[in-house]
């Protein structure tokens, strides 16, 4: 069968991976409700195209932290590709490299920092971390991301506690035997996470200032109080993100939340997002609305369940080639247009 969109993959991927597996990529917490919004949410916003526009020649690029990407999609921080694939992080991390663009490997990763640095050498790469009850463990992988290459750090800020996914508890989720949180094993006996420590703060982030000299991102921010304070504490980016609805149900779809976060940082950071993610036009109304850049967190592990690195590479194609050709139909032809008329061309049918 060819696979011609991103839902292709998903069909494929629920199918074939182990229902323990595909139940916990899917989850979301309680009644599914955020997880479900963050796509209809894209459903609702129209577009307001512009014609007669000469979009001969396309340039998607952008740049993001001051690094140049082949398109405006990244790869976001998700747990346990080995699941999907059994090279894991290895095969997501050269599916990056190879289509130039950003992977943010997860705490929770299958391979150690080393194996993933060493499978795509010269790869744009971002650490995302967790902290720890165990500060020192913390501090290590923070040391260890900035000595390997990785170019920043990713917080995520919104996982004091797990959220309530049904379908896990049914399953009695854990890992199987063959596999590790390598990144951990050497820090922790058993490796759960109820060791995250939910007393983390806003002071945090200047501990982790003291650590590394790599920008720091915050990731789980949905309003513009947390917005401005992430910018008077010293960030240098901001995803929008509800962990892809898998802890707060009732929450905002992240789309909807990019507004308010972009107009309150005015500017003075750049602003990704990630959740819901699904077509190239998906891409576009994030990218009007105010984000530099989207990232791809289910779809990504529907690709590794595919074809491993090549099935990854044909996602991120996928995508590259819709989001392209919904710039052209809409008379923008580079990036910078969308930057440059954030809300402009956009018209949301639910505000």
């Amino acid at each position: 069968m060819a696979m011609v969109c991103l839902s292709d993959f998903e069909a494929y991927a629920k199918t074939y991976l182990p229902k323990l597996a595909w139940d916990y990529f899917a989850a979301g917490a309680d009644d599914c409700n955020t997880r479900d919004e963050n796509i209809l949410a894209y459903k609702r916003i129209r577009f307001r195209p512009r014609m007669l526009r000469d979009v001969s020649v396309m340039d998607i690029r952008t740049t993001i932290q001051g690094t140049e990407i082949s398109f405006p999609v990244g790869i976001a921080p998700t747990g346990f590709h080995q699941l999907a694939w059994p090279d894991g992080e290895k095969s997501t991390a050269r599916a990056a490299k190879a289509m130039n663009t950003c992977y943010i490997a997860s705490t929770y990763s299958t391979c150690t920092l080393e194996e993933i640095s060493m499978a795509a050498p010269g790869g744009l790469r971002w650490f995302q971390l967790y902290i720890h009850r165990n500060r020192a463990a913390s501090q290590k992988l923070v040391q260890r991301a900035e000595a390997l290459g990785f170019q920043a750090l990713v917080l995520t800020a919104d996982l004091p506690y797990t959220g309530k996914r049904r379908d896990d508890i049914r399953n009695g989720f854990r890992l199987p035997p063959h596999m590790k949180l390598k990144n951990l094993e050497r820090d922790f006996e058993v490796c759960k996470m109820s060791l995250i420590d939910p007393s983390v703060t806003w002071n945090d982030i200047y501990w982790l200032q003291s650590l590394t000299h790599l920008p720091i991102i915050i990731k789980g921010i949905l309003t513009k109080e947390d917005a401005e304070l992430a910018v008077r504490h010293g960030v240098q980016g901001i995803i929008v993100s509800n962990h892809g609805g898998r802890q707060l149900d009732e929450g905002p779809a992240t789309i909807d939340a990019l507004v308010e976060v972009v107009e309150a940082v005015r500017g003075r950071v750049e602003v990704y997002l990630d959740g819901g993610i699904r077509k190239g036009s998906d891409v576009l109304k994030a990218l009007a609305l105010g984000a530099k850049c989207v990232f791809i967190g289910r779809p990504a592990l529907w690709g590794l369940a595919y074809k491993g690195e090549e099935g990854l590479q044909d996602v991120l194609r996928i995508l590259q080639d819709e989001f392209r050709l919904s710039m052209a139909l809409a008379g923008k032809y580079f990036t910078g247009c969308l930057q440059r008329m954030i809300q402009r061309f956009l018209h949301e049918s639910h505000l």
